[in-house]
C-alpha cells in the first residue's frame, strides 16, 4: 500500500474501539475545516447528493469534528452532529457550535440519546465514517428511526470494490507500462485490523460488498436513487510511473457516494 493510498484512506474514529486516545492525532489529518480531500472531493460531493434546503434537520452519523456543518447552516438547514468520541464531539462544539448542535452518541443506539426524537429528521449523512461502524443492521436501524417516513441518507465512504484495507493496492505492470489496482478480496465482508498508531489503541476497519449497504438500507425502506464514483484528483505518483499512474488515478475511483431515499 503506498503512502498515498493510506492518507486518502484516513476515516474518522469512534470510541468504541478505544479512538478516543487518537482524537488529538485525527484532529490534526482533518484540521479545523477539513483536509483537503475533504474540500476538493468529499463534501462538494456529499452536498452535490444531499441537495439540503432552508428549514430543513440534518443529522450527521459520525460527524467527528463537525466539519460539514458549516456547509448546511450555510443553506438555512438545522444541523445536528453526532459522534461516539466525546473528545471529538468537544472539539467540534468549539469550532463549529454556532453551526449546529453536536452530541456524543452511539450509531447503533441513538434512541438512547436523549436528545434525539424519533422521525425528526429529514435527512442523514454519513461522511467517511460508515466504515468505522458495525454492525450494518443496527446502524441502519438507528437511522431508520431517527428519520422521518419520507427522507434521505448520503453515504460517502472508500470505494468498497477497490479500496479495501489491507486486501488491495497499486502495482505496476513494467511490459505493459500499466498502473494497476490489485483486489484480493471484496465479497466478503470482513472487520480488518489495522495499524495501530503511536500512543492509540488498535482498532478495525470494517469491509462490506456494496451489497450490503443497498439491501441494509432496502430493509429500512430506503432505495437508492442515485451514485457517484469519484477518481483521486489529488493523488500523485513517483515520476517514473507519473503518466500511467494519472491515468490510473482518474480511472480508479477512490470514493463512492450513495443516495437512498424513502
Amino acid at each position: 500500500m503506498s503512502g498515498n493510498d493510506r492518507r486518502s484512506r484516513v476515516r474518522r474514529p469512534t470510541s468504541e474501539a478505544g479512538w478516543d486516545g487518537l482524537a488529538t492525532w485525527y484532529d490534526g489529518w482533518v484540521g479545523d475545516d477539513g483536509s483537503r480531500y475533504h474540500h476538493a472531493l468529499a463534501i462538494p460531493a456529499v452536498l452535490d447528493l444531499l441537495e439540503p434546503i432552508w428549514g430543513e434537520d440534518v443529522l450527521e452519523i459520525g460527524a467527528g469534528q463537525g466539519v460539514l456543518a458549516e456547509h448546511i447552516a450555510r443553506v438555512g438547514a438545522r444541523y445536528t452532529g453526532i459522534d461516539a468520541s466525546p473528545r471529538l464531539i468537544d472539539i467540534a462544539r468549539r469550532r463549529h457550535g454556532r453551526a449546529g448542535r453536536f452530541f456524543v452518541g452511539d450509531a447503533r443506539r441513538l434512541p438512547a440519546v436523549p436528545e434525539l426524537r424519533p422521525a425528526s429528521f429529514d435527512a442523514a449523512v454519513f461522511l467517511l465514517s460508515i466504515q468505522d461502524m458495525d454492525p450494518l443492521e443496527a446502524i441502519f436501524d438507528a437511522l431508520g428511526w431517527a428519520l422521518r417516513p419520507t427522507s434521505r441518507v448520503v453515504i460517502l465512504m472508500t470505494h468498497p470494490a477497490f479500496r479495501q484495507p489491507r486486501h488491495a493496492g497499486w502495482g505496476f505492470d513494467e511490459g505493459r507500462k500499466l498502473v494497476f489496482r490489485r483486489v484480493d478480496a471484496y465479497l466478503s465482508p470482513m472487520a480488518v485490523p489495522m495499524k495501530q498508531l503511536r500512543g492509540g489503541a488498535p482498532f478495525r476497519s470494517y469491509h462490506r460488498p456494496i451489497s450490503s449497504y443497498v439491501n441494509g438500507l432496502a430493509a429500512e425502506g430506503f432505495a437508492v436513487d442515485a451514485m457517484r464514483e469519484i477518481p483521486d484528483s489529488l493523488d500523485e505518483r513517483r515520476a517514473t510511473t507519473r503518466r500511467a499512474g494519472t491515468r490510473a488515478a482518474a480511472e480508479i475511483p477512490l470514493f463512492l457516494v450513495l443516495r437512498a431515499r424513502r
